[in-house]
């Protein structure tokens, strides 16, 4: 288990409101349901960060829903990586 997760508001609640049917039609009020827990969630950040690092494609996951990820993912440039620095040799 993420350590963050241990803090989320839907860490009790039932994983099903998460992963609506749909996100349109009458999965619309389950989503914003969703999207009403996560906004008073004290970990709303790190979950949100972790779906978008992870490609979640389903379910509501920092408050947001797939298609609102797509566009989060579109719209952020890739992280930078630094080239890890080898042990062998000492410093």
């Amino acid at each position: 288990m993420l350590d963050w997760t241990r803090r989320a508001a839907c860490l009790d609640l039932d994983p099903e409101l998460f992963f609506p049917i749909s996100v349109e039609g009458p999965s619309r009020s389950q989503v914003e349901q969703a999207k009403r827990v996560c906004g008073r969630c004290p970990v709303r950040r790190p979950c949100l960060e972790y779906a978008l690092d992870t490609r979640q494609a389903y379910g509501v996951w920092g408050g947001t829903d797939p298609a609102q990820r797509r566009e989060l993912s579109l719209a952020t440039p890739p992280r930078e990586t630094v080239p890890a620095r080898s042990l062998r040799g000492g410093r």
